[in-house]
């Protein structure tokens, strides 16, 4: 059986797309819209693609639950706060509830993840002076920590470790 050729410039979808996401999803988990982004800039028509991502959604290949998961285990184990985090999964098209639900952890353990991304960098020694504890609030800051959780931990409050 011959393999249909598509017409130059325009993609097959039927194989192509569905290879194309396929690959996508084994390299790591994505979120609808990445997908359907992904897709569209390699040439698929935008509404071709909303019936393969559902068809993948209903083969339980795209989950955008366990792309949140994935997603937030990493970047917690990388150092990163809920802050940040948050924006970086609205970026890719979640959903707020959806974000929340991953980010459920109680304030001791993203002081703990704070502490270490913190100690990791400068180490366990206090801050010097004012300008080293700015320095140092503004790193915990670019990180994604509420800044209350970074005030309390540069003035010393108990629950360093």
């Amino acid at each position: 059986m011959k393999r249909r050729m598509p017409s130059p410039g325009m993609p097959d979808l039927e194989s192509d797309a569905r290879r194309d996401a396929l690959r996508l999803l084994a390299a790591r988990e994505h979120s609808r819209a990445e997908l359907h982004r992904k897709l569209r800039a390699r040439g698929f028509a935008a509404g071709r693609i909303d019936p393969l991502l559902d068809d993948l959604t209903h083969a339980g290949l795209l989950s955008e639950d366990r792309m949140a998961e994935a997603y937030v285990a990493e970047r917690v184990r990388k150092g990163f706060g809920p802050v940040r985090i948050h924006q970086e999964l609205r970026s890719r098209g979640l959903g707020d509830g959806l974000i929340e639900t991953h980010l459920k952890r109680s304030k001791q353990e993203w002081l703990s993840s704070m502490v270490s991304a913190h100690d990791k960098r400068f180490g366990e020694a206090p801050p010097a002076g004012a300008r080293e504890k700015a320095q140092r609030a503004r790193f915990l800051e670019y990180r994604g920590f509420p800044a209350e959780l970074i005030a309390g931990f540069l003035r010393g409050d108990p629950g360093r470790h």
